[in-house]
């Protein structure tokens, strides 16, 4: 793991790779590590960073209360100014592509292909909301075992291996409850940016699992529609297809990438 500070933190990030830079951003409640498969998988033709987000992993602990979308996307405009990397192929899961969305309102110049992975351009519904507000008092009362037991049985196809699920609940039980809170309240209170795909001037891919229920396909397909994008739809998977199918998921992202004038 290498570190950087800046924006008044230090982050923890993977670095593997050569060639075009792709900024890998994690989901929550995860880390970068959710990612090694896709870096050892494409660091044939990318350098491949994936930072540990404010907070989360291997970076350090914040006191923020409330852990904005665009806080994030702040960090990694600044981590790439420190870097001194211009532009990069942006790959978001999950949150991480509420981050990227958020990045690519704030910074469209530093894109050159966008990758949204299991995740969705439009806002939370009010029951949404309170299913977030829900979360960070069962994760606050019941510790993180109880919310990872409770993600799994959400978020993973009934067909994961018991290794994918035992290296789910590790990342998840590794994230400190008040980052989970602090997480959750960013999320709930995230904007609608799907106009931000419809003005992409970039490659776009929506990369979704086949039985994703927070995120499903439809929500995937109208998002690529919007954005004059690619859709693939990874089998066997659910809201997790990064860990339950990996190589599927690098596959796609070299596909969009072989295409991308970039490299």
């Amino acid at each position: 793991m290498e570190h950087i500070t800046t924006n008044d933190h230090t982050f923890s990030y993977r670095l593997q790779g050569s060639g075009p830079v792709a900024l890998l951003v994690h989901g929550f409640p995860l880390d970068s590590a959710m990612w090694l498969d896709q870096i050892a998988d494409l660091s044939d033709i990318r350098r491949c960073v994936a930072p540990d987000l404010r907070g989360f992993g291997g970076s350090i602990p914040t006191t923020e209360s409330d852990l904005s979308m665009e806080r994030h996307a702040d960090d990694l405009h600044a981590m790439l100014d420190a870097l001194w990397i211009e532009s990069v192929d942006l790959v978001g899961f999950s949150m991480g592509g509420y981050i990227a969305l958020a990045f690519a309102e704030r910074y469209p110049g530093r894109l050159s292909s966008l990758s949204l992975v299991d995740t969705k351009s439009a806002p939370d519904s009010e029951a949404g909301k309170e299913g977030r507000d829900a979360a960070a008092a069962r994760v606050t009362a019941d510790g993180r075992s109880a919310l990872a037991s409770d993600l799994i049985g959400v978020l993973l196809d009934e067909s994961a291996s018991l290794w994918t699920r035992a290296r789910f609940r590790t990342m998840v039980e590794a994230t400190p409850t008040e980052t989970i809170v602090a997480a959750l309240k960013g999320m709930r209170d995230r904007p609608d940016r799907t106009a931000v795909l419809a003005k992409l001037a970039v490659p776009v891919a929506v990369i979704v699992g086949e039985n994703d229920v927070p995120t499903p396909v439809s929500e995937a397909d109208q998002m690529a529609r919007t954005a004059g994008g690619r859709l693939t739809v990874i089998p066997h998977a659910g809201h997790i297809a990064p860990i339950e199918q990996p190589s599927m998921v690098a596959d796609a992202l070299r596909s969009l990438w072989s295409e991308d004038p970039s490299g």
